[in-house]
């Protein structure tokens, strides 16, 4: 195999990055937000952030724009 196509520190296949999806779901209440979930279908992501019971999502569109948050005073529900 060409080392062209193996990781220097492992010795792996080299893999294309994914895709950049169009929503990400995010846990923001740590002081580093986490990516928790990514998608490109809107209605998947506001039915997955509206079952979450406590506050801390957020639902970002691809160039960062915040759309929705979870929560009781957010008033997102299914």
């Amino acid at each position: 195999m060409s080392r062209a196509f193996v990781k220097e520190e492992g010795g792996s296949r080299w893999e294309a990055p994914e895709a950049p999806r169009e929503y990400r779901l995010l846990w923001t209440a740590d002081v580093t937000p986490e990516v928790l979930r990514e998608t490109d279908d809107l209605l998947d992501a506001l039915r997955w952030l509206a079952a979450r019971e406590r506050a801390g999502f957020e639902l970002r569109d691809r160039m960062g724009t915040l759309l929705a948050t979870s929560g009781a005073t957010s008033g997102l529900r299914a």
